[in-house]
């Protein structure tokens, strides 16, 4: 649930990087060229998001999204290369869930994406590592069935965590994930929650350091 992309980019260049991101983290991605492909590619299997871009051949992403709209609900975030106030409300009065402008950053992306699915509810938000299950929508923890206790930020952490693991995690998309793309405050207050929770649920060996990078929540240390 809540894995299945459509991309729809008329530049090939951009929807190349955004499918080779895509499918790291794990989602199923499939690319619409134009406004028309778009449609087509909807119509043969509802994604679990799209992300539209304004300007494109065939049918502008405005049209798009208004025809996609007729019928569904699905999550729609519209990639925009201009900035103007008047783009972004637009595109949230025809039913965009929320809109990036271009150039951005992959991680904002991914965050904007992961957030998008999980408000709309399109995103399983639990998350298990040995005997560890958290419930980041109901903020809850337990071991082997016996509830945790953690602070709020320790909780956030440790979600973001689990829900990469196995998978490299920058300090900068904890921070981005959990504070928004706005935070300006200590970097280091990752490394400080981490440190407890390798002291709390005796992590030590399954959160690895990645140096100058961020963290890995592994099952094994190879």
């Amino acid at each position: 649930m809540g894995r299945n992309i459509l991309v729809v980019e008329d530049d090939k260049n951009i929807s190349d990087l955004i499918h080779m991101y895509l499918v790291k983290e794990g989602f199923d991605v499939r690319i619409a060229g134009d406004g028309g492909k778009a449609l087509e590619e909807f119509q043969k299997k509802e994604p679990d998001l799209i992300l539209l871009d304004i300007m494109l051949p065939v049918m502008d992403g405005w049209a798009v999204c208004a025809k996609i709209r007729e019928t569904s609900k699905v999550p729609i975030i519209m990639l925009t290369a201009k900035s103007e106030v008047f783009d972004r409300i637009q595109g949230l009065e025809m039913g965009a869930d929320d809109y990036i402008v271009k150039p951005f950053e992959i991680v904002t992306l991914l965050v904007r994406i992961e957030r998008v699915l999980a408000r709309t509810g399109r995103l399983n938000q639990v998350y298990r590592f040995r005997d560890l299950t958290l419930d980041a929508e109901n903020r809850t923890l337990t071991y082997a069935g016996e509830p945790i206790d953690l602070p709020p930020l320790e909780f956030d952490v440790l979600a973001v965590l689990m829900k990469n693991k196995n998978r490299t995690v920058s300090r900068e998309r904890i921070l981005n994930e959990i504070w928004g793309e706005d935070y300006f405050g200590d970097i280091r207050t990752v490394d400080v929650r981490v440190a407890n929770l390798r002291k709390k649920l005796g992590l030590g060996d399954e959160i690895r350091t990645i140096s100058k990078t961020g963290y890995r929540l592994e099952e094994r240390r190879k």
